[in-house]
């Protein structure tokens, strides 16, 4: 990645993360109906996957998407809007946190069902090869899918057929409250990959740089022809599953070692020993995004 782009990843995870912690607020606040999902400590694999995709190509999410749709620039507000139930949101108020779609980014939209948009993504990819269409599909998922019998049948169906499709698994450690060695005997979700003779990756998902330049890779490849691709992404999950989890679960040892390798403290230093980033552009930027926010709170709210 290029300064430029460094920088541009690090505002937009900082936009994500702002976004992400004032959501939290409102819920806790009893504000928003219903539940979600924060993508807290997952922002690079949301932004560096993104960075590398073109406007043709087409976003699949899960019910952890709101970093996605942010990444694809989805509007804050509008956002906001759909999560409080309002007709300006993007799926007119009545899909909420996890039925959001945007078509006009090729977003087509967060999910509530494990595993549910893997195969409208194969759909998509094979409706790209049969009519020539530009673009590839690409499908977040978290390693808890990987159980569901209708992963299986997708990513057979992706090799036979070599469809335009990159899956990108988020590995963030946690089936809701089950780590991933408990339902898994591979160590790894891209080693499921090899059954279907599909090329995968596994990739530091909390590596920003690392997450674009390994998207930008596979998709090449699944472009010109050569085949599905499965990144797995390495990342942590910080915030509860949902709202209501606080995670008793796992060590606070644990924790405390990922929250070592946060991603927008890693890419924060990264750009500072660079000289690229100092800490009043950090203030200025926390203030940016602060007003952001209660601007598109305000408007969702009369929306």
């Amino acid at each position: 990645m290029t300064d430029d782009q460094l920088l541009t990843a690090y505002r937009t995870m900082c936009r994500i993360r702002a976004f992400e912690l004032r959501l939290n607020e409102l819920f806790l606040q009893g504000l928003v109906p219903g539940t979600t999902h924060l993508c807290i400590g997952q922002e690079a694999c949301a932004v560096g996957v993104n960075m590398a995709l073109t406007a043709d190509d087409m976003v699949f999410s899960n019910h952890r998407g709101h970093g996605h749709l942010l990444g694809r620039g989805g509007d804050p507000a509008r956002m906001l809007a759909e999560i409080f139930g309002h007709p300006h949101g993007y799926s007119g108020g009545r899909g909420g946190s996890q039925h959001m779609a945007v078509k006009d980014l090729n977003f087509m939209g967060t999910h509530g069902i494990t595993a549910g948009t893997i195969p409208l993504a194969v759909g998509a990819a094979l409706n790209r090869k049969i009519h020539r269409k530009p673009g590839v599909a690409v499908v977040f998922f978290g390693e808890g899918a990987i159980g569901e019998g209708i992963f299986h049948e997708s990513l057979n169906m992706a090799a036979i057929w070599k469809l335009p499709v990159l899956f990108v698994c988020e590995n963030n450690q946690y089936a809701m409250s089950t780590s991933h060695g408990d339902i898994s005997p591979v160590s790894n979700a891209a080693e499921r990959a090899a059954a279907y003779a599909m090329i995968s990756r596994i990739v530091d998902g909390n590596d920003v740089a690392a997450t674009y330049e390994t998207t930008a890779e596979a998709r090449s490849g699944v472009a010109a022809g050569e085949g599905p691709v499965f990144i797995e992404l390495q990342t942590y999950r910080i915030s509860g599953h949902s709202r209501g989890d606080e995670c008793p679960y796992r060590s606070r040892e644990e924790e405390a070692q990922w929250a070592e390798r946060d991603p927008i403290a890693q890419l924060r230093k990264r750009l500072a020993d660079a000289g690229l980033w100092t800490d009043a552009a950090d203030t200025a930027l926390e203030t940016q995004l602060a007003a952001e926010l209660a601007e598109a709170e305000e408007t969702a709210r009369e929306s």
